[in-house]
């Protein structure tokens, strides 16, 4: 059956953004359109049209990358959870990613990225943008959760991804490149839980 135009759009939508994946993780920064759009089997054109510019193809591809992952996060962390219970599920997540299929990829790009940011701080503005768009889900997942007879206010919310965010990313890259090998399931539990409970890591048996 003949495909409509939106549904050739998008299928043309579709094959950029893998080949944008594909690309940019193995080229960085120097990541040309010209190799983008042959894998694609596709037209530079099509890029300019579907994304407008090369930095608009870029942030398209983080935001594809990301949506599932955090739609994985809310899907990780049931709503009757208090909100140590909340982050102890969403670490014990997040450390069941780094065995995963897709994790060395996923940590290429990571890499690949803060490198295309640094050469083009436009570029790192709108990544920033786009990555926090998708914070705000966490922050949400997080807000009116039960804490010491109280609920998490957003301000709060705020504050603890912030933190726990830039606690398992790193933690994460070190599982993933071998830096870690005592970091189990357990011990991301704990080290989020520390953050919001008082609980010591030190005084661990």
């Amino acid at each position: 059956m003949r495909k409509t135009r939106a549904e050739a759009r998008e299928g043309n939508r579709r094959a950029l953004l893998d080949a944008a994946f594909q690309v940019v993780t193995r080229d960085g920064y120097r990541a040309k359109l010209e190799d983008i759009a042959e894998r694609a089997g596709l037209t530079t054109g099509a890029i300019y049209s579907l994304f407008g510019s090369k930095n608009g193809l870029v942030v398209a591809l983080v935001t594809d990358y990301l949506q599932p992952h955090y739609a994985q996060f809310e899907a990780a962390v049931p709503a009757e959870l208090d909100l140590v219970a909340a982050v102890d599920a969403f670490a014990r997540h997040y450390r069941r990613t780094c065995d995963g299929p897709e994790a060395l990829s996923a940590l290429s790009l990571q890499m690949t990225l803060r490198e295309m940011s640094l050469h083009d701080p436009k570029l790192g503005a709108q990544l920033a943008s786009s990555v926090q768009q998708q914070e705000d889900h966490l922050i949400t997942l997080f807000t009116g959760r039960a804490h010491r007879g109280g609920v998490v206010t957003e301000h709060q919310a705020k504050r603890l991804t912030t933190a726990l965010r830039a606690m398992l990313v790193g933690l994460s890259q070190g599982v993933v490149l071998g830096l870690a090998t005592g970091a189990d399931e357990q011990y991301f539990a704990d080290v989020a839980r520390a953050l919001v409970s008082g609980a010591s890591l030190i005084d661990e048996g």
